[in-house]
């Protein structure tokens, strides 16, 4: 997998960043949105390596897949937490549809968005990771109003931190904050 620079700077962690973070990760919500997050990151990276359409993608994927490979990680993980809950499971399954749809249907924005950003990288050249994570977080930026925008920007980062190269996590940090510094986003930034 070819990755993207480690250039970028690290958003502050101040206490808007801390609390909208904490906001996020306390909720039972919050638990929910992350684990629909990681769900979609997966399926957009086999709808993307699988050569498979969306519906596909959407119809066939299985978060059991993605909770075995979590399952024996040391950190605590959501999709782990949620998995004997249904109701939870259902609504973060439910939020990784809604994610996904919304990128596959916005998909050209998105990517627009991010090749505006990332000077001197083209997007073709990026992860698979790098380049679903940063489109799930423009996607929030500009579709999801009510998750905070410093949220939506940590999450990314865990993402790309988690599922991506040693590299990714400053990466997508880089790329965001300049889309944040340089867009108007609807919702609040904590």
């Amino acid at each position: 997998m070819t990755d993207a620079p480690a250039e970028g700077r690290r958003v502050s962690r101040g206490a808007g960043a801390g609390a909208a973070r904490g906001k996020e990760t306390r909720g039972r919500g919050a638990s929910k949105r992350r684990a629909g997050r990681e769900m979609a990151l997966q399926m957009l990276y086999q709808r993307e390596m699988g050569g498979v359409t969306t519906p596909q993608v959407l119809h066939h994927y299985n978060p059991v897949d993605l909770l075995e490979a979590v399952r024996d990680e040391p950190q605590e993980d959501t999709l782990v937490a949620i998995s004997g809950q249904p109701t939870q499971m259902r609504e973060a399954l439910a939020y990784a549809h809604r994610l996904v749809a919304g990128a596959a249907d916005h998909l050209g924005e998105l990517d627009e968005l991010i090749r505006e950003q990332a000077e001197h990288w083209r997007l073709e050249r990026m992860s698979v990771v790098d380049r679903n994570v940063l489109r799930l977080a423009v996607y929030e930026l500009i579709y999801e109003p009510d998750v905070p925008k410093l949220v939506v920007l940590d999450e990314a980062i865990e993402l790309a931190k988690r599922f991506g190269s040693e590299q990714s996590g400053r990466f997508v940090n880089g790329l965001l904050d300049g889309l944040l510094r340089s867009h108007r986003f609807p919702g609040s930034m904590t």
